[in-house]
């Protein structure tokens, strides 16, 4: 199988606001809104997209009142300062900042519907911690 690009979409009670949450707080613009369908896109890569459904719409396989155990991770150059951003702006943070030995440092946000936005950044790996894993860094 050729994979081209991966689109995600999301059940949602209310498309428009949580299309409209994207494009306020991870800066991704809205291309379609036809009410029970959105599409966003991030502005600097055509590849990242992310849809959502009304949750009871005929397209989606059943109604799904809210998005549940579903997390969208975004690779980001600053979490630091989206942490800034996301705290000015009464984001709810699920998950403070924190640095992983593994070679991440991240937040957990509350996104619309119920979805987790995970904000990583890449940073050096524990030595010690990658050696204890068996791993090289």
């Amino acid at each position: 199988m050729q994979v081209t690009q991966i689109g995600a979409a999301f059940a949602s009670t209310d498309p428009t606001a949580a299309g409209g949450w994207f494009a306020e707080h991870l800066g991704f613009t809205i291309l379609v809104d036809l009410g029970w369908y959105v599409s966003t896109q991030h502005p600097d890569r055509e590849e990242l997209r992310v849809d959502f459904v009304q949750h009871d719409h005929e397209t989606w396989v059943g109604p799904a009142p809210r998005v549940q155990g579903a997390m969208l991770a975004l690779l980001v150059h600053d979490v630091d300062s989206q942490h800034e951003r996301m705290v000015a702006n009464r984001v709810p943070v699920l998950t403070p900042l924190i640095t992983e030995p593994w070679g991440q440092r991240r937040l957990q946000v509350a996104g619309p519907d119920g979805l987790v936005i995970e904000l990583v950044q890449q940073v050096a790996p524990d030595p010690e911690w990658m050696a204890a894993q068996g791993l090289s860094s």
